[in-house]
């Protein structure tokens, strides 16, 4: 279940104009809550968009290397090797 949490965050200058001039009337979000939920909401998709390009990146690198530089490991092999 997920849970509620209220948290407090002080803007000054630029930073509060800015926030100003996108929330009520005239902005694109109702409330500065929307807001910093979307731009939360945007920052987590950006995260796991770049881990899920890094991981293709890594697994394109991968299956492009020749058949002959594969190394043949057991499972315990490779659980040991990625401990360290």
């Amino acid at each position: 279940m997920s849970r509620t949490t209220t948290m407090t965050v002080r803007l000054s200058g630029p930073l509060s104009d800015f926030v100003a001039a996108n929330v009520g009337e005239d902005g694109s979000y109702e409330n500065i809550s929307e807001y910093i939920r979307d731009l939360i909401r945007r920052d987590k998709e950006r995260v796991e968009r770049e881990a899920f390009d890094r991981l293709k990146a890594e697994l394109t690198h991968a299956f492009a290397a020749p058949e002959s530089s594969y190394q043949s490991l057991t499972a315990a092999e490779v659980i040991a090797r990625n401990r360290t």
